[in-house]
């Protein structure tokens, strides 16, 4: 029977986040999205002698439960589209089979190399030029460069090199490709063009036959082959970086003065370009120049998020455990005089210390400040640093970009952090706009509808969005400078 506008589509997603993962359903009627989180579950990386792993078979496996509580609520699913984080990869042989475990990006193997990049001027500044990424300890490029480096067989073994959600798509269509998002975090994309740099892969040695020219979001892969309930389900390459796709789920305004902010783990802040923002300046700030689902350009600088305040609720025996404990320790914060020294969120010592707070407590001390007296003060303290540290990047875009911004769209799980959202209006200057969405997961199901001719474009989704979406503006206080 044919679809109609009113026939409900829908569309599964799968997202995977370094600390938790879910498979959310989007259900398409009337130009209008509603989500049902069918299945969520929490994800770690685990150390094993002195290296960080990722649990590939136990995330494999709640992906699976979800896509199959997802088929047994709704029929039919359309589509299923993943989305990760940024990075991390697998090694496959010809067959698909796992040759090396899977590193997580925390990982401090590759120190080594990034001292030895970043001491060698001409060479990252050639490195940069080529790929518009900056020396970053987590880039694909810097992992992959140890690997060959260190395990002499690897070339012998390998054949083809999957970030993350290829591989899921992989498991779940049987087709292996690179996607274009996910491939522009490495280090090793051309920033001038959708195919790989032989420059990045000469540098940091890595075999180019491990690669396939990315893809573009939108792709389908063919259908689901892993799974019996979903055999009639397309599985769609979407914008499977979880930053691209939380930026398409963004209303922004057609005029470019909005900057995009996803808030979790990591801060990401950027805006949407034609061009590549490159040069001297550009690769001193650290601005990664990503891609969209459709090739254009995602300018962003990535500061240090809420993993401070994650890790630092560690040190505390009481602890909330429940949004409304959340709230109510964002509500004590808010309530404390505003701190007189902010943390520098830029000091790579946070990356992932044995104890953040210990590694507050330092970078305070070396200023002559005294630490938090307890949780609130410290959670004060993080989101008043946090929204500089968001001001900054955005004033340091306005300069090499030439724009003006007029606004910041937040989504993710600091969208809903008031304090957060109010401390970075009060440092930018300008109002920020909390949008009430899973940023990561609307993206996703975004490409798919596009996919599907559901939807005729990604301006067209983002309008019809925008006249349903819950959101909540915050009003500058103060226009605080840096």
């Amino acid at each position: 029977m044919p679809r109609t506008p009113t026939t409900p589509l829908h569309c599964a997603a799968v997202d995977l986040g370094a600390t938790s993962g879910r498979v959310i359903v989007g259900t398409w009627a009337r130009n209008k999205l509603r989500l049902t989180e069918v299945h969520r579950f929490p994800n770690t990386f685990q150390s094993l002698g002195a290296h960080d792993y990722w649990n590939l078979p136990g995330l494999w496996a709640e992906v699976q439960t979800g896509l199959r509580q997802a088929a047994a609520q709704f029929k039919p699913i359309a589509s299923v589209g993943v989305d990760t984080w940024g990075v991390d990869y697998v090694l496959v042989n010809d067959g698909g089979r796992l040759v090396f475990p899977a590193h997580a990006y925390r990982d401090a193997r590759t120190q080594p190399g990034l001292k030895r990049l970043g001491n060698t001027r001409a060479a990252l500044a050639r490195v940069y030029a080529a790929t518009g990424i900056p020396n970053v300890f987590y880039n694909s490029s810097l992992q992959l460069q140890e690997v060959v480096a260190n395990c002499a067989a690897i070339e012998d073994l390998a054949t083809r090199c999957l970030f993350l959600p290829d591989y899921f798509n992989y498991l779940l269509s049987g087709r292996m490709e690179n996607e274009l998002t996910i491939a522009s975090t490495t280090q090793l994309l051309d920033v001038h063009s959708t195919n790989w740099s032989r420059q990045a892969l000469d540098y940091f040695r890595i075999p180019a036959q491990w690669f396939s020219k990315p893809i573009l979001a939108g792709t389908k892969l063919g259908q689901v082959t892993s799974l019996a309930e979903l055999k009639a389900t397309q599985v769609i390459a979407v914008p499977s970086h979880d930053t691209a796709a939380a930026y398409d789920a963004m209303p922004a305004s057609p005029d470019g003065t909005d900057l995009f902010l996803s808030s979790g783990t990591w801060s990401l802040v950027g805006f949407e370009s034609d061009q590549p923002l490159l040069g001297a300046e550009a690769l001193e700030k650290r601005i990664a120049n990503e891609r969209t689902g459709r090739g254009g350009y995602r300018p962003l600088t990535n500061v240090i998020g809420l993993w401070l305040l994650e890790r630092t609720l560690a040190a505390f025996d009481k602890r909330p455990k429940s949004g409304a404990e959340f709230d109510a320790l964002a509500a004590a914060a808010a309530k404390l005089p505003a701190p007189k020294q902010l943390l520098d969120v830029s000091d790579l010592v946070f990356a992932n210390p044995s104890s953040m707070r210990a590694a507050i407590d330092a970078q305070l001390k070396k200023r002559g400040a005294k630490p938090p007296r307890d949780l609130p003060g410290y959670a004060r303290l993080i989101c008043d640093s946090l929204g500089r540290g968001h001001a900054d990047a955005m004033r340091a875009f306005e300069r090499l970009a030439g724009r003006t911004f007029k606004r910041i769209l937040i989504v993710g799980g600091g969208s809903k952090n008031q304090l957060l959202c109010q401390a970075t209006a009060d440092a930018a200057g300008v109002p920020v706009v909390s949008f009430s969405l899973e940023g990561t997961a609307v993206g996703n199901i975004a490409s798919q509808l596009i996919a599907l001719r559901a939807v005729k474009d990604l301006a067209t989704f983002r309008a019809h969005l925008a006249q349903s979406i819950k959101q909540t503006t915050y009003q500058p206080k103060s226009r605080a400078q840096s």
